[in-house]
């Protein structure tokens, strides 16, 4: 097998790229989202990765991530999701909105992303600044936190109502902040919601809350390669029950465990200029622009390898390169197997 030179991944790529943003309209769906696009100057068809953002986020919280996938040649398109953004919160805040998320979300949210796909079809034939540029056979989708949520949907994971009614609600008395937000589902109209996407051919899914919306039963359907990233100081989605039990219960035979030691759920977003709750940094923890450069460093690999089919790049996701950019305050680990016998014995 051909391996790649070895480079630093976690540094700019050498494509030059242009920012577009367009205004996508669901009518089908009343909703009305703008979206950034990353145009990476390419000679031929290039894959594309789309980066979900979290709950109160908007898409300038991975801004860094799409500028470093565009220079290495991919075309990157981060919509905003306008049901559970930013704006969201400001509304709630400001008395204008009543909850802090609906739970029509969990469905929107990943048919934004299937609607996107769908407009960047037809843009790519009808639109001269996008012909010959996207590459929409070979698609990739990052998220974070309830855009891991997204991901994994689209991955094809299917709503568990059976575990959510079984589940929720959440105890009063739980440290997962994350149920709540998961057990809205139960209220949601119990159909047989398509949420996949065969373009997807791999995800990355950062901070995922997945444990009751999903379950091991909704996990264990998805077939194509998964890399979940967890931060060990976790307090939204802790890392043990939404991370890293749920990567036991993947059976897809390409998967990878990224756990940040010492991460939180907000080290690896950039919080923006005109964020409507500023983060304390005790919360955000230690180094997140280290954080940012190993979310960085293994996308580049992780979606060369199987979304641009690459396979020089496969070296790249292992414990040996991990360890090699691993750094105090915050070590890398990557493991590809972990079981749940394996799980019992090291949390006792």
């Amino acid at each position: 097998m051909n391996v790649a030179p070895l480079i630093n991944l976690r540094q700019l790529g050498s494509f030059t790229w242009q920012k577009q943003t367009i205004t996508l309209n669901d009518v089908s769906r009343n909703r009305t989202f703008p979206t950034d696009i990353y145009l990476p100057m390419t000679e031929t068809p290039s894959p594309v990765i789309v980066i979900s953002h979290g709950l109160g986020s908007d898409r300038n919280s991975f801004v860094y991530l799409a500028e470093h996938l565009a220079s290495y040649g991919f075309v990157v398109a981060v919509p905003e999701h306008p049901g559970s953004n930013s704006q969201q919160l400001q509304g709630l805040l400001s008395g204008t909105a009543d909850r802090v998320t609906s739970p029509r979300e969990f469905i929107d949210r990943p048919l934004d992303v299937k609607y996107l796909l769908d407009e960047l079809s037809q843009l790519s034939q009808s639109n001269p600044a996008f012909r010959g540029h996207l590459n929409l056979d070979q698609i990739g989708v990052v998220g974070q936190s309830y855009g891991g949520y997204t991901a994994l949907a689209l991955a094809g994971a299917k709503i568990n109502f059976t575990k959510l009614e079984k589940d929720c609600p959440a105890s009063e008395d739980t440290l997962n902040i994350s149920i709540f937000l998961q057990c809205l589902a139960v209220r949601l109209p119990q159909n047989q919601y398509n949420l996949s996407d065969p373009r997807v051919k791999a995800i990355i899914a950062i901070n995922p809350v997945d444990s009751q919306i999903f379950g091991q039963a909704s996990l264990s359907q998805i077939k194509i390669p998964v890399m979940i990233v967890s931060g060990s100081n976790d307090t939204v989605a802790p890392a043990l029950p939404e991370q890293i039990q749920p990567f036991t219960w993947l059976t897809t035979p390409n998967k990878y465990l990224v756990l940040i030691n010492g991460g939180t759920h907000f080290s690896t977003i950039v919080e923006s200029s005109n964020s409507v709750v500023p983060v304390p940094r005790q919360v955000i923890g230690l180094r997140p622009e280290l954080a940012r450069s190993y979310v960085k460093a293994l996308s580049i690999p992780f979606f060369k390898t199987y979304v641009a089919q690459q396979p020089s790049y496969i070296s790249y996701i292992s414990a040996d390169y991990t360890n090699t950019i691993s750094q105090q305050p915050l070590p890398l680990s990557l493991v590809k197997s972990f079981n749940s016998e394996q799980l019992q014995q090291n949390f006792k």
